[in-house]
């Protein structure tokens, strides 16, 4: 055999070979375009869109752990450290509509205690579209304000209701004027009762909270009232903000149309701290104050101070340090003194609280 005829004989079986196995090629599949997440900024920053979706979604929240010596809010409470973790989710949509932004708003908390002691809670959970909302959140007679002062402790001397499922319309006619009304839920279920153990069984009425106010430059004012329909009475709060850079200052004074009662809208967070037959004194009386100063020295770090007095002379007083060593990191050391005059007690309190926010 000579190289001529093993050339033409090698060649034929490579073609051969080729065609046996033509049938079995392998053809790649063509690729799916992927749909990229779009960032959507028109409702601020942190919302995307939900693929496939017009609807905007943001997610965030907090971790948060602290200690707690004593406690500011009851007199008989000495215990020593305390230590107390949290993490908070929050979930916010956005749609635009014709009628404005479609939005919903939720935040689900999780507590965990020293000793074992575990929660979960729907913080809020609401609705809204053209300046009206519906569902869970704070009661407008502390949002519409805005709550006291820069500390954690800020509410020895009761402010306002908190958590609560509510009718509310918001107004803000873009020139500094703002107001609010809401229909709030009276809890007037089966063995609920008022303030004063007022029976509220077959009672159908809402409670009810208006404000109005008005801001130009470094002041604003506010007014709000609210009436509690099961105690048939109510408060009313005003309050006074300024901030000239350098400092802010806050002064808000409350009135009870009852100073002898406990209402909804001028309760008490302190329960202990009055004798016990007498559970008006741990309210207002008739009125109470709150102010407070904050001075930031720098973007990191920020002094605060708050004193509340009430008419049944109860006396309360905070002041911290919040300090951002990171962007989203704080770290926060405050001290309290609560006195209650009507039974001669007072107490001091310490919180060091450590906080991440995403």
């Amino acid at each position: 055999m000579n190289i001529k005829s093993l050339l033409l004989g090698s060649a034929a079986a490579l073609v051969a070979v080729s065609g046996a196995h033509a049938a079995d090629a392998v053809v790649a599949a063509e690729p799916e375009p992927l749909e990229y997440v779009r960032i959507c900024d028109a409702y601020g920053a942190g919302y995307f869109f939900i693929p496939g979706t017009e609807t905007c979604l943001k997610i965030g929240g907090k971790v948060r752990t602290e200690g707690e010596w004593y406690d500011a809010y009851n007199p008989d409470d000495v215990r020593g450290t305390l230590w107390h973790t949290r993490a908070e989710l929050n979930i916010n949509t956005a749609t635009d509509t014709e009628y404005g932004p479609l939005k919903t708003n939720t935040i689900l908390r999780w507590d965990w205690q020293e000793g074992g002691s575990t929660s979960t809670n729907l913080l809020w959970a609401y609705i809204s579209l053209g300046g009206f909302s519906v569902g869970k959140q704070d009661s407008w007679f502390n949002q519409f304000t805005g709550y006291a002062g820069d500390v954690i402790n800020d509410d020895v001397v009761y402010d306002g209701p908190y958590e609560l499922n509510q009718i509310t319309y918001n107004y803000d006619a873009g020139n500094g004027f703002t107001a609010v009304i809401s229909l709030e839920d009276s809890d007037s279920g089966i063995g609920a009762t008022g303030a004063n153990g007022e029976n509220s069984e077959d009672h159908y009425a809402p409670d009810v909270v208006a404000g109005a106010g008005y801001k130009a430059g470094a002041w604003s004012f506010k007014v709000v009232g609210g009436y509690d329909s099961i105690v048939e009475e109510g408060a009313i709060k005003a309050r006074v903000d300024a901030d000239f850079g350098a400092f802010s200052a806050f002064l808000m004074g409350g009135w009870n149309t009852d100073g002898d009662k406990l209402n909804k809208y001028a309760g008490t967070n302190t329960p202990n701290g009055c004798p016990v037959d007498r559970s008006d004194l741990c309210g207002w009386g008739d009125w109470a104050l709150w102010g407070g100063v904050g001075v930031p020295f720098n973007d990191k770090l920020k002094w605060n101070l708050q004193l509340a007095y009430t008419d049944s002379k109860i006396f309360a007083a905070t002041t911290n340090l919040k300090w951002n060593p990171v962007k989203n990191l704080l770290i926060e050391p405050e001290v309290s003194y609560t006195n209650w005059d009507s039974i001669n007690e007072d107490q001091w309190a310490g919180i060091l609280r450590f906080e991440r926010t995403f």
